[in-house]
């Protein structure tokens, strides 16, 4: 039976990972010159033949993505993300073919593995592992089995923003949001935000259905939904929003100074994701840091690492995220 990657590891002591990246010349991984001699000495012992990719030169990974380039300036953080992909892609000599979700019957047969950001549903999921089992999911909305997965832990930064306020004597608090919707779907599908907004404020009870407000993800829409609970709540308004996006913040806050609504001794506002505008606007957003190209480039990493290793079992990979306080929040 011919040597694997997983035969060295075991042998020389070390993960499966740092095989497969010290064997590849991985300059970017961190490792002793020990560990590298050890390595290299195994794979002579063991008569390790390094496997070649399909195509030769490079891997074949598709790149199933949720909106064209042009879509992607309504909301920032998929356009990071596909950054990151295509940065960490280009690093691993990755040929990258790029498909909207809604082309997905057009993946090659022979592709060598597939990364897909945000959801995807059961039957479009079924028929893309009868191509192939290395299948990398970014920010799905539901838990998928069996399949590698980079997330965000959106519940725990939920509580950490609500705590915040909690903690700083806010009672009365609000929630701006949006939809996710794909295309050639009729059905929006609920934000994590927002379902671990409602889950957390009931459990403490204090959550208000009329404090929260949901629509799209744009700057224009958090400023029309801003607009509106100004207009139905007027003086019961919350003293603080947790809002599911920096985009949405931003029309927020314009809102609430058009209004003559101080930020943040009448309303604290913290938003998502901490885009690069966020510290210019007038007061500097508070937001919680999510690291969107590292996303991405945890994705091809992980389909690299599968389709070298040939692993069976699936990985769930949670990027952190930190709160930032400035001056939008007390």
């Amino acid at each position: 039976m011919a040597t694997t990657i997983k035969d060295i590891a075991e042998k020389a002591g070390v993960s499966i990972a740092t095989v497969s990246r010290v064997l590849n010349y991985d300059s970017t991984l961190s490792v002793t010159e020990e560990t590298k001699k050890r390595i290299f000495k195994t794979a002579e012992e063991l008569d390790y033949k390094k496997r070649k990719p399909k195509t030769g030169a490079t891997q074949r990974i598709a790149f199933l993505h949720w909106g064209t380039e042009s879509e992607e300036l309504s909301d920032i953080y998929y356009m990071a993300i596909r950054v990151g992909i295509e940065e960490r892609a280009e690093h691993h000599n990755i040929q990258l073919l790029k498909y909207l979700k809604e082309d997905f019957l057009n993946i090659p047969k022979d592709i060598d593995g597939i990364v897909i950001v945000g959801h995807i549903f059961d039957d479009q999921l079924n028929q893309l592992k009868r191509i192939t089992k290395n299948i990398v999911i970014i920010d799905s909305f539901y838990e998928v089995d069996g399949i590698d997965t980079v997330q965000i832990d959106f519940k725990k930064v939920t509580k950490k923003v609500l705590d915040h306020f909690i903690d700083r004597g806010h009672k009365k608090i609000g929630f701006i949001g949006g939809y996710e919707t794909f295309h050639n779907t009729a059905d929006p599908i609920e934000d994590k935000r927002e379902k671990y907004f409602r889950s957390y404020l009931k459990k403490k009870k204090m959550l208000n259905e009329d404090y929260i407000f949901i629509d799209g993800f744009s700057a224009d829409s958090g400023y029309l939904q801003m607009k509106r609970a100004i207009e139905t709540l007027k003086t019961d308004l919350p003293t603080a929003f947790y809002i599911g996006n920096d985009p949405l913040a931003i029309g927020a806050l314009r809102a609430l100074h058009e209004a003559g609504i101080e930020v943040p001794n009448r309303v604290s506002v913290i938003g998502v994701d901490d885009i690069s505008i966020s510290k210019f606007v007038y007061p500097a957003l508070s937001t919680v840091r999510i690291e969107t190209e590292l996303l991405g480039e945890t994705a091809i990493d992980l389909v690299m690492e599968r389709i070298l290793t040939e692993r069976k079992v699936a990985k769930k990979v949670y990027i952190d995220t930190s709160l930032i306080i400035r001056d939008s929040s007390n």
